[in-house]
């Protein structure tokens, strides 16, 4: 039996947004998926976003996907740890995914792999300052909140999801400049590899691929978003590496 060194990490893959081709951008994210090999794969780290909108009732999911939850139903059979990170777009999913076998996390999450050390997470409100955004995440978490949202007509709450992502950056191709070591996510991977070893810092979220060396020696990655190419990060046992294709489908 093969050693299952790989792990991977994919973020912002916005599954639904009606932008660029989302039926094309499913299919490829499933067949990112089927690529995976299970055999020498330990872990996938979905690290937010993988949803444009998921809100889930009580007996109420998402539409669709099929497809989708069949590739990670495939890679749970083989062996395959599937993990997921809940977004700023994802926030709402409370039993469906675990009830899959799919683990959910909270981030920051700190793990050991091959003997490397990585914190992972979706990256958002993560670092000093953003208080707007940060009062508007707590709504989002709170569950007095969530429990008055769960009122509203499911109809409702989808249209109102779904508007306000078109209303979005991501939805009006607005790429976000990552500002180094200005940006709140640097300082707090910098105060955090302070006082704890990581060797790997990896988030999503902001929609444009970096990779920066910390004062601690460690690597700051963020994924790109899969609006116009398939982004994905791998951990081979011994270093990470990037794995990109282009969206040949435009």
């Amino acid at each position: 039996m093969e050693d299952r060194t790989l792990c991977y990490f994919v973020s912002d893959v916005h599954l639904g947004l009606d932008v660029k081709d989302p039926e094309g951008r499913e299919r490829r994210f499933v067949e990112f998926l089927r690529s995976i090999p299970a055999s020498r794969t330990r872990a996938l780290y979905m690290l937010g976003d993988i949803w444009d909108f998921w809100y889930e009732y009580r007996d109420v999911v998402p539409k669709g996907y099929v497809a989708v939850f069949a590739a990670l139903e495939d890679l749970m059979s083989a062996g395959v740890e599937v993990c997921f990170f809940p977004g700023n777009h994802d926030i709402w999913c409370y039993h469906y995914f675990e009830s899959l076998g799919i683990r959910v996390l909270s981030q920051p999450y700190v793990t050991e792999i091959s003997g490397k050390v990585f914190c992972l997470g979706h990256g958002d409100g993560l670092g000093p300052g953003m208080c707007g955004y940060k009062v508007m995440r707590w709504v989002f978490h709170n569950k007095v909140f969530q429990w008055l949202f769960s009122l509203v007509h499911p109809r409702i709450a989808f249209w109102l999801g779904t508007t306000w992502s078109r209303n979005s950056r991501l939805a009006r191709n607005v790429k976000y400049q990552f500002k180094g070591e200005s940006e709140p996510l640097y300082k707090y991977a910098d105060a955090f590899g302070r006082w704890r070893n990581v060797d790997y810092f990896i988030f999503g979220h902001y929609h444009t691929p970096v990779d920066m060396e910390m004062p601690s020696g460690a690597r700051l990655l963020l994924l790109d978003d899969w609006m116009d190419r398939s982004d994905y990060l791998y951990f081979n046992g011994i270093s990470v590496l990037g794995g990109h294709s282009p969206n040949t489908e435009k």
